[in-house]
């Protein structure tokens, strides 16, 4: 019987790496859905569909495709997987996913995902509104400054320019957007198992959740 499992939390406290490489270890689906609303944003400001405009958005929406794969994001059969992984998207993500009309659409989108196999999900809403059944909850956290020093490793780690203190306003405008939006706010899910990470190596975060997971699952 498939089963869920839900990590939620903050920008940049490492939930996509911990959840891709906890999937892997225990064998299950990994559901990026902070990709699909990256992907939706990028299409939607790309058209020139502005967040105000909920009949344009409601029609744009039902004519868009998206396809989630292993190393990739399909929108429309066209792979925007490097794109919507840049600090403009970032921010563009955190206006269109409080919008009530783009988070009831893709809703369904997220929660069919189970019907083809235990999956993994994270996301900043995942465990208290689209998978609040799910059979073990994470809220992984970090303080700011700790996500923000992540985030910047990462870049310049690729060679982009970074600037600490840039990064790290931008992380704590986003935690504001995301807790106060009042379309499912930023919160601890029931009975989420709370894991700050400041101090913990990604390895160490991934061990946590894969032995509480098998925990659950004797």
């Amino acid at each position: 019987m498939s089963y869920v499992i839900t990590i939620d939390g903050p920008a940049g406290a490492g939930k996509s790496s911990v959840a891709k490489k906890a999937a892997e270890i225990l064998g299950i689906k990994y559901l990026d859905t902070g990709a699909i609303y990256r992907a939706i944003a990028l299409i939607l400001a790309k058209s020139e569909i502005m967040p105000d405009n909920e009949e344009f958005l409601r029609e744009a929406l039902s004519e868009i495709r998206i396809e989630l794969r292993e190393n990739g994001v399909l929108v429309n059969d066209f792979d925007v997987t490097s794109e919507i992984r840049t600090p403009e998207v970032d921010a563009l993500a955190s206006i269109y996913s409080a919008l009530p009309v783009v988070r009831s659409a893709l809703l369904g989108l997220q929660q069919e995902q189970v019907n083809y196999g235990s999956i993994i999900a994270e996301g900043r809403d995942v465990g208290s509104v689209v998978f609040p059944n799910a059979k073990v909850k994470f809220f992984l956290t970090a303080t700011p400054e700790a996500r923000a020093k992540r985030r910047y490793d990462e870049r310049v780690k690729k060679g982009e320019n970074a600037d600490f203190n840039e990064i790290l306003a931008a992380i704590i405008q986003r935690d504001k957007n995301d807790s106060g939006r009042e379309i499912s706010p930023l919160s601890v899910p029931d009975g989420a198992i709370y894991l700050d990470t400041s101090d913990m190596s990604e390895q160490e975060a991934v061990n946590f959740v894969v032995d509480k997971v098998n925990e659950a699952l004797k």
